[in-house]
């Protein structure tokens, strides 16, 4: 990695996934290339990059690999050959029949994180729950990027809050949330309303990439910690790159000292 600057450039890399995981690699190697000629060091595909079927069926796990398996090692390749840090979602082997929906962080040197997501899309006439297994609460995973620090969340824990505070309480500066937000009445409303929340009530950035319709609802976009989007993404497949920084949180928590101010914690319920 080269040394610390700032601003940074973070990019969301939107597209669908398919379940022709080399194809999936290769739209992932082209958007980051993307990415890092317009100057970003962190480039985020979207949940479920490694494999996606809809609906979900027996292949998903036939499909899931460990998390040093060759869909992160593959990952690691883009990133040494562009110099960035790549998040996207993996279908990693689980237990019981089931498996994990983990997000990963990837470096030239391999894995750096990973995030096994923790509220389970068991909504909206889903049933994720009978095909993925939770991850454990109250862990909040970062990695470090240019002296700056980035939480993972996914997709649906996206409406509890409690999993932005977990990470800001962690240090996290910026979100990030690879996610499949599934079209229907008022989703893309909910998507955007949540992704400026979770930015204004955390005083921090927000980056989110999703599946492009006609499943997801696309607007892809990166959120500064005014609730504003710097940079974002329609229906298309394509690359936005948003620009963070520490002075511009600083500024915004010299007006709005809301974490500071604040009179409870988030512990994790049994």
């Amino acid at each position: 990695m080269t040394t610390q600057h700032e601003p940074v450039g973070v990019a969301v890399a939107q597209f669908a996934p398919t379940t022709d995981t080399a194809a999936n690699l290769t739209q992932i190697a082209e958007l980051s290339s993307v990415a890092a000629g317009r100057g970003a060091r962190v480039v985020m595909a979207p949940e479920y990059a490694s494999y996606f079927v809809d609906p979900f069926d027996d292949t998903l796990a036939a499909h899931a690999q460990p998390l040093d398996g060759p869909f992160t090692r593959e990952l690691a390749t883009i990133a040494a050959q562009n110099d960035l840090t790549i998040v996207a979602g993996l279908v990693e082997e689980g237990s019981s029949g089931r498996v994990r929906n983990t997000a990963v962080a990837v470096d030239a040197t391999g894995v750096i994180a990973s995030y096994r997501k923790q509220h389970l899309y068991d909504a909206f006439g889903q049933i994720e729950s009978e095909w993925i297994e939770p991850g454990p609460t109250g862990v909040a995973e970062t990695f470090v990027v240019d002296g700056l620090r980035f939480g993972l969340m996914t997709c649906y824990d996206l409406r509890f809050p409690e999993v932005a505070r977990t990470l800001v309480d962690a240090g996290a500066d910026v979100m990030l949330v690879p996610a499949e937000w599934v079209r229907g009445p008022l989703k893309e409303h909910h998507w955007t309303t949540l992704l400026a929340a979770r930015a204004i009530e955390n005083t921090v950035f927000v980056a989110a990439a999703d599946h492009t319709p006609p499943l997801g609802v696309g607007r892809s976009a990166v959120v500064d910690p005014t609730g504003v989007a710097i940079a974002g993404l329609g229906a298309d497949v394509g690359v936005a790159v948003g620009w963070v920084s520490h002075g511009q949180i600083a500024a915004v928590r010299r007006v709005n000292p809301a974490l500071e101010l604040r009179r409870y914690r988030v512990e994790p319920r049994s």
